[in-house]
């Protein structure tokens, strides 16, 4: 991995045109001083892992869904008292965050993210299916762990989770964020090795499971998709209004990421906040943070009679992670159609369902193209896919990300008397 030249965390300039408080500016640089004064800055660097849980019964099913909708796939099983958890690599990208998928043994399993979920009335149906959080590398976790305590970052301890993974001497996880609804963990580097992470007893695919999987594969590669969705560009969460500046500077309390900037997405009533990583020259190797909120929350909006479909996922879902975005290798088929375009056209002949069409243009200039699938009925997660053509810079553009967030809002719409489906 090419290391990141240094970075000026106090002197960079955030992007965009979203207006934050004088709240958020007096905190800001603050929380900058204090990672590093505290040496927290020092001691993390990249992404190591993304964590979901699903329903029981609906592991396999995810990762074959995955397999077929970008490049991880399943590298060992594992059983513990509580789950089965299975660890899943990029086979594009070996520097890229593993995925972590936990999947509870019991239908009665309950921990905080279940009993979150059974707060809002379209996250019930699925009621262990959820977005966890990241993880961290750290130089020392015990150290990590002293930090953030002092700073009333509340962390787990032996006998306050019933599951074991989360008090796993190698690593450190917060609580569930107030904010956000995601977790933050810390895996120390001087422990990489998967076997660090106590994740029980390995567990045996049957061979229907085993076939599956391999079927999904293998329709990758001969698919045409083989090698064109490269991994994980960004993880985005949405927010309540009131929550957007305290989820971001919690976040950045929490990790190595700076805040690069936001953009109103003013007819779609919301705003975009971006947080990167400067140790790392590409986002694939450890994904930006983004929060999405709205402008005006849901109890004002028929002053204004805005669109909402940001504040109305939450409300209908709960802050959690909204999509998951991948990138797609820039370039095309030698006939004109953009690998993005190939991508979905061809996942759609698959049977995979969209939202929408392809927004963005690729012509003789940098853009993105991008486009969001339909939510997956294990993780009730979007998959975002998006091209950077002509070595585009930035990180999105308000066209598309307008339409994109117009295309999910009509699909998380709760009516009385109905329980929403993700297929």
């Amino acid at each position: 991995m090419t290391a990141a030249p240094e970075f000026d965390l106090i002197g960079y300039k955030p992007e965009g045109d979203k207006k934050n408080s004088d709240f958020f500016k007096e905190y800001l640089p603050q929380v900058y001083k204090r990672r590093v004064s505290s040496g927290l800055d020092d001691m993390l660097t990249e992404m190591a892992a993304v964590m979901i849980q699903v329903d029981p019964g609906d592991a396999i099913n995810y990762i074959e869904e995955l397999a077929t909708m970008g490049p991880y796939r399943l590298s060992s099983a594992h059983i513990d008292a509580t789950h089965k958890v299975y660890v899943l690599k990029n086979d594009r990208l070996a520097d890229a965050p593993i995925m972590l998928v936990f999947e509870p043994l019991s239908t009665g399993y309950m921990d905080d993210l279940v009993r979150l979920n059974l707060l809002y009335p379209l996250s019930r149906e699925k009621p262990h299916a959820r977005y966890v959080g990241e993880i961290f590398w750290t130089k020392d976790v015990a150290e990590t762990r002293k930090v953030l305590e002092a700073q009333s970052i509340r962390t787990y301890q032996e006998g306050e989770t019933p599951n074991h993974f989360f008090i796993n001497s190698n690593m450190a996880f917060t609580y569930p964020s107030d904010f956000t609804g995601n977790k933050v963990g810390y895996w120390d580097v001087s422990s990489p090795d998967i076997e660090a992470l106590e994740l029980g007893e390995t567990l045996t695919l049957s061979s229907e499971e085993q076939a599956r999987l391999k079927k999904a594969a293998d329709w990758v590669e001969g698919s045409g998709v083989e090698g064109l969705v490269l991994g994980i560009d960004h993880l985005a969460t949405r927010v309540l209004m009131g929550d957007r500046e305290h989820a971001l500077l919690e976040f950045l309390s929490l990790s190595p990421h700076y805040f690069w900037g936001a953009y109103n997405i003013g007819d779609q009533n919301s705003s975009t906040n971006v947080t990167r990583n400067p140790k790392v020259t590409d986002d694939k190797n450890s994904p930006a943070k983004v929060f999405t909120a709205n402008n005006v929350p849901a109890y004002l909006n028929s002053i204004k009679n805005l669109p909402m479909p940001t504040e109305d996922f939450v409300r209908n879902f709960g802050r959690r992670m909204h999509h998951i975005a991948l990138e797609v290798k820039d370039g095309d088929d030698g006939k004109g159609e953009k690998n993005v375009d190939r991508v979905v056209d061809l996942l759609q002949e698959h049977g995979q369902k969209f939202l929408a069409h392809v927004v963005g243009e690729c012509k003789d200039t940098p853009n993105l193209k991008q486009i969001f699938s339909k939510h997956s009925p294990y993780s009730i997660l979007i998959t975002e896919y998006v091209e950077r053509c002509h070595h585009f810079k930035g990180f999105f553009t308000k066209d598309n990300v307008a339409a994109l967030t117009q295309a999910a809002g009509k699909d998380e719409q709760f009516v009385h008397g109905h329980h929403g489906t993700y297929d």
